[in-house]
Parts: C-alpha cells; structure tokens; sequence
C-alpha cells in the first residue's frame, strides 16, 4: 500500500461523508488535504451465514479424517500395504490442513488491534500455504518408499488392504460432501481442505484397484504403482494450494481483476485528470483491496468525484475496502508512477 506525502497548510480539505446502512455498514469519508478514504465492510448476514457454514464443515470433516487415519495407519502396518501407508500419510497431512485451517478460521474472527490493524484475516492464508508445504513433503517421501519397493518387492495382505480402502473412500466421500456446503470457490482455505481430500478419495479408489490386481493377479507392483499416482494427484493439489497463497501473500491482483481496466473507468470519470499508484491485492481470499491516487481539476468537485469512483469500484469490481488520495495537478506526489 502506498504511503502518502506530508501535508502543506495551504492545501485545503475536503469533507464527504454518506449514509450507514443496515447490512453495509460504511465508514464516513474523510478527506483532509485532499485524501479520501472509503472504508466499505461488507459483514452482512450472508457473509456470516457462510463463514459459520465453512467452519462447521472445516470441524466436522477434521474428526472424520483424524479418526479414520488412525484406522488407516493400523491397517497399512498389519496389511504392508505401501499405497494404504501412503494414503494415511495423506490424510494426515489432511487431518493437519483441515485443523491448521479452522484454528484460521476462528483467528480470523478476532477483532483488529493497535498492531493488527486488519486483524488475523491474513492467517488463513498463511495456513493454505503451510498446507501447500506439507503436501509437497508427503507426495516427495511417497515417491521415495514406492521406488523403494519396485526394487524389493512385498508380500501385500490384499484383502484387508481391499476393506480398508474401500471403508476410506466412503470417508473420504462424506468428508468432501460436507466440505462442498462450504464455499470452495471463494475461500482458499476450504478450496484447500477439499483439494486434499479429493486427492484423498482418488487415492483410496487407487488403493482399492491395486487391492483387486494383486488379490486375482498377485500382481505386487500394483501397490507402489498406486502410491506414486497418489503422490502425483498430491503434488498437483500442493502446486496449486501454494501458487495461490504465495500470490495472495506477494500482494498479487486478485486474478479476476485488471488493474488497466480499473485505471480506464477511473479516469472517465467526469473531471479526473489522471490515476495513478493504483493497487489492488488481497487480505485473504475473499477479501480484496484498493488503494489509488485520482488526479482531479478543481477541489470542489472532490465530493461527487470520490462518490463516483466508490461506486464504480463497489459494483464494478466488488471491492469493499478502498482508499483513494485526491491529488490536484500542482502537487507534487513522490508515490511510484503506475
């Protein structure tokens, strides 16, 4: 975010203000020296509604997951069964990234403070990409015993291993049932959580075919096979769970949004001269932010400018919390040029 310039005396200041609504409940605009700032949270019912919904199903998918990775690891033991070992490795890497996500989910309730001015919001984040981590290091440690095996192969308790996997798939199943009620295409910490558990139901269906293959065939090599497709389904899982939380956490534009095609509407706005320091990034997946400089020709008009160009951004773009600078042409502003 921008930081501004040093205020003359001369500069004069300017005042908008507007209503509070009863869902959007809107911080007044104060303009001193020409800097305005619209501060929109928009912490309504639904909002709520949501965020209760995704923790409840972040909790209730963490006890399904823990409890049968017990299950699973006993059964890989007695079984010898590396794709069963490999799946429970999986789900336990679940079982941390479903907990690691609603202990963010409960943090990021707590209130802003004097050193936390956003609040814990940015946690969520940061537990989507400690998620991210810990597949890469499970899918590499998989790639590492299944190779093991193809030179050393096992004898494999296949019907056990059959039971086992087919009772994790059914988990698995439930568990990503509860886990699309939450909303899995603007939060990134559920989009993780499912993300692992899909991976998880694929390599239970993994285990169970490898299962069938050495149960009729005695076809051994079927159980590393099935590891390494599952460290390949997880790999992919941890690629894309880390390129969005490090995105997020570089201060990246949101990926719907274009910061020229912002710049453009901004600047036909009637008596606006320029835009420039435009910035657009995220505090957490589902909340998007805007700071930026608007060059206008005559303080007067600053009101109905600032009006306008809230607006546009609000409806537009879906943007709540904004701050905008209102800058005339005389002065000098030292921000970096965009």
């Amino acid at each position: 975010m921008t930081s501004t310039n040093p205020i003359s005396d001369s500069e004069k200041t300017l005042h908008t203000n507007h209503s509070t609504t009863h869902d959007h409940a809107e911080h007044a605009h104060h303009g001193h020296s020409h800097h305005g700032h619209s501060h929109h949270h928009g912490h309504g019912h639904n909002h709520s509604h949501a965020h209760n919904a995704n923790k409840k199903a972040l909790g209730l998918a963490f006890f399904l997951i823990a409890a049968f990775m017990i299950v699973e690891v006993i059964g890989g033991i007695v079984t010898n069964s590396l794709a069963l070992l490999s799946d429970a490795g999986h789900m336990f890497s679940d079982a941390a990234a479903l907990g690691l996500s609603f202990v963010a989910m409960v943090w990021g309730q707590r209130q802003a403070s004097g050193t936390k001015t956003y609040g814990y919001k940015r946690f969520e984040v940061l537990a989507a990409f400690l998620n991210g981590i810990a597949l890469v290091v499970i899918s590499l440690y998989i790639f590492w015993e299944a190779f093991q095996r193809f030179s050393e192969p096992q004898n494999i308790m296949s019907s056990g291993m059959l039971t086992i996997a087919i009772i994790g798939l059914i988990v698995n199943i439930l568990a990503a049932y509860i886990l699309m009620k939450g909303d899995t295409s603007e939060n990134l910490n559920i989009r993780s959580a499912f993300l692992h558990v899909i991976g998880d139901l694929l390599g239970s269906v993994g285990a169970i075919v490898a299962a069938l293959l050495i149960m009729f065939f005695g076809w051994t090599l079927a159980d590393p096979i099935a590891s390494i497709i599952v460290a390949v389904l997880v790999l992919i899982s941890a690629y894309r769970v880390t390129r969005d939380s490090v995105h997020i956490l570089m201060e990246g534009t949101p990926v719907h949004i274009h910061t020229e095609e912002i710049t453009r509407e901004l600047a036909g706005i009637p008596h606006v001269q320029g835009v420039h320091d435009l910035h657009v990034w995220s505090l957490s997946s589902d909340l998007p932010l805007l700071s930026c400089h608007l060059i206008i020709d005559d303080t007067a008009n600053g009101s109905q400018i600032m009006k306008s160009a809230r607006e546009l951004i609000q409806q537009h773009y879906g943007i709540g919390h904004i701050t905008i600078q209102l800058d005339t042409p005389d002065m000098k502003c030292e921000g970096n040029k965009h």
